[in-house]
């Protein structure tokens, strides 16, 4: 049997599971699966540990190729993080976390200086404090900088790392805000302003590109290295059974909420701007119009709380119960307190209380106003998305591993007064394969995909409750 390799790592947690055609339908397996987190290094820095993620990433091939022949694999991760390589090509330190706290501060100034209108007039990014463009800035005059021949994605240093390959998947280079959303190409301009050197950027690859074949790694080499969505984003929305009616919104549900419409070209008028909608590049020369909200993140940062007081609970039993309550508290998920880590459910709690809303109790009672709060931005955000593309959403498809989650699925459906189509939850995944199949000719094209996915996998509809 051949496969095609998927390497999916969130902000939290890593997983590689390989995918085959069988029977005219798509099957997946999970093979390895891994927790990975940020940590405080000596100089205070938030950073990802690196070498950790390259080894279960390897560990997860090795194991792969235990099931048969392996003729490619593809890598997706979060978006915004990167590394830098010096001449040699060694990479210069541990990456940053994005919610590492030295960009605090340059979104605002920047913005005030170069002016947010023209910022996103060419990059149609979403203003967010962690974006790779402040990153930069704030490393600027660093050593690390000035001694770094190559930037790359985080995914895309995955791939140098495994093949040797040199060049960044546009769908993760469009979420930097240093990607013009016109021309698709490095904005030097901006680049210029921000007073990040020109010669670390290389080359940009789309996805379906084959960047190169491992090397140097034992029994893997020779597998080809396809760039599929590097961003999971890319890979999720690319995963999605949409219809081609494009009256179809989708959330990709996971650590982050991302809500979007999949558009033909970027939008970066004025009213994008005010909505602060992001234009990132789609699998496909798709454009993805999205909002981000904090998505699970807020629960999962709740329960690692939790756990550090002695309380061990799991999400499930947190849904199950917060079910069987009413809606009281809401608060602003994209409220900058939530963003670090850290005690959730005291910053929860500080929040109501300056917004004179009873104090959410029992863990229960936190996870009904998270789950009360997401529901509510989504609905806000469908409202600014449909408002800046004057379109008409008639359906809502929720993917990732939130779309499990029914409580959340269902007021989802009521605060939006629209059907939610649910699954598949595997959609990074997915869209990862798919990307990977159409490269080896195995599939003709993303349309043909998405439909294989949808005949491959049961969804679950969510109406409008009439209580």
């Amino acid at each position: 049997m051949k496969y095609c390799a998927a390497i999916d790592i969130g902000a939290s947690s890593g997983r590689v599971a390989v995918g085959s055609l069988e029977s005219g339908s798509l099957v997946i397996q999970e093979v390895h699966r891994f927790k990975h987190e940020a940590k405080e290094f000596e100089d205070r820095g938030l950073r990802w540990e690196w070498a950790k993620i390259v080894d279960e990433v390897k560990t997860g091939l090795l194991k792969a190729q235990e099931l048969g022949e392996i003729i490619s694999i593809g890598i997706d991760t979060w978006a915004v993080d990167y590394g830098l390589l010096d001449a040699q090509g060694e990479l210069i330190e541990d990456p940053y976390s994005y919610r590492d706290s030295r960009t605090d501060g340059f979104m605002q100034s920047i913005s005030d200086s170069l002016g947010a209108e023209w910022i996103y007039s060419r990059t149609g990014i979403q203003f967010i404090f962690f974006n790779t463009a402040y990153q930069l800035y704030a490393a600027r005059n660093t050593p690390a900088i000035k001694s770094a021949a190559t930037f790359l994605m985080l995914p895309d240093l995955l791939n140098y790392v495994l093949s040797g390959s040199k060049s960044n998947d546009i769908t993760n280079a469009s979420s930097t805000q240093l990607l013009n959303a016109h021309t698709q190409e490095w904005d030097w301009e901006l680049i210029d302003k921000l007073e990040i050197p020109r010669n670390i950027f290389p080359a940009l690859h789309k996805p379906g590109t084959k960047v190169g074949h491992i090397n140097g790694h034992g029994s893997l080499d020779g597998i080809a290295v396809v760039a599929v969505g590097s961003h999971d984003t890319a890979s999720a929305v690319a995963g999605v059974p949409l219809r081609p009616t494009k009256d179809s919104a989708y959330i990709s549900s996971g650590t982050w909420s991302l809500i979007g419409l999949e558009l033909d070209t970027p939008i970066t008028n004025a009213k994008a701007l005010s909505y602060n909608i992001t234009n990132e590049a789609g699998v496909g020369d798709r454009i993805r119009f999205i909002k981000n909200v904090s998505g699970m993140w807020l629960l999962e940062e709740s329960l690692r709380y939790w756990k550090s007081q002695g309380l061990t609970l799991t999400a499930a039993d947190l849904t199950r119960d917060a079910s069987q309550l009413a809606r009281e508290q809401i608060i602003n998920t994209n409220d900058p307190r939530f963003a670090k880590p850290g005690a959730m459910p005291e910053r929860i709690a500080e929040y109501c209380r300056e917004t004179n809303q009873k104090v959410p109790n029992t863990p229960a009672e936190f996870a009904r106003c998270i789950f009360d709060s997401l529901s509510d931005a989504y609905a806000q955000s469908l409202r600014e998305l449909e408002d800046a593309a004057n379109v008409k959403v008639k359906e809502i498809n929720i993917i990732g591993g939130g779309s499990s989650n029914d409580l959340l699925n269902q007021l989802t459906a009521d605060v939006t007064g629209l059907p939610v189509i649910a699954g598949p939850a595997e959609a990074t995944v997915m869209g990862n394969l798919i990307i990977q199949m159409i490269s080896a000719g195995w599939i003709a094209n993303l349309e043909v995909g998405r439909k294989l996915i949808s005949e491959s996998i049961k969804q679950k509809e969510f109406q409008i409750s009439s209580v």
